[in-house]
């Protein structure tokens, strides 16, 4: 068997979901998604009814539309272009964590800003958990310090009975 088109192939095996269109395109887990090549149908969109969606999990940014008049697939974007690719882990994530600060209604900003958040703190996690893994094995192969002991205090120098220092003859001559 030869595949003709391996994006409708690949797509074929994505997560269905179904959803009305509105004016402002689709909505699918508080996050919104438009093109222009939704305009022709948002027009006759009461005779449509409901849109055949498909939905990757590990990445989120866009969604695929079976065109009810043909038989293929039309890829459509996030309506903001410019939020970060999420999986739908990380979204459900943040919707329960919006939920435990006690939030009723999310929306697609503050869902995405606490997307942001979460990775900032994953990111700080894991750098400081490299950074204290590698002070620990530096610890480890550095030799171990002594404490100095404080060495006890040379007598003064003997001196004579006119204050200067007398010379002292060396205690141990080495012979060559």
């Amino acid at each position: 068997m030869t595949v003709t088109n391996e994006t409708a192939f690949l797509v074929d095996f994505l997560p269905v979901v179904r959803r009305t269109l509105s004016r402002s395109g689709f909505v699918i887990d508080h996050v919104q998604y438009y093109s222009d090549a939704l305009k022709p149908w948002i027009a006759r969109r009461e005779e449509l009814g409901r849109f055949v969606l498909r939905r990757d999990p590990r990445d989120i940014s866009r969604i695929w539309v079976l065109d009810p008049d043909q038989d293929a697939y039309v890829e459509i974007p996030y309506r903001t272009l410019s939020r970060p690719p999420i999986s739908a882990w990380e979204q459900k994530a943040a919707v329960a964590r919006l939920r435990e600060l006690g939030r009723a209604e999310v929306d697609e900003n503050v869902l995405f800003a606490m997307v942001a958040q979460m990775r900032e703190i994953t990111e700080v996690a894991a750098a400081s958990t490299r950074k204290a893994r590698r002070d620990r094995q530096r610890r480890a192969e550095a030799p171990p310090q002594q404490v100095p002991t404080r060495l006890p205090k040379p007598p003064a120098p003997p001196t004579g009975s006119d204050g200067k220092v007398a010379a002292r003859p060396f205690e141990v001559i080495e012979q060559w």
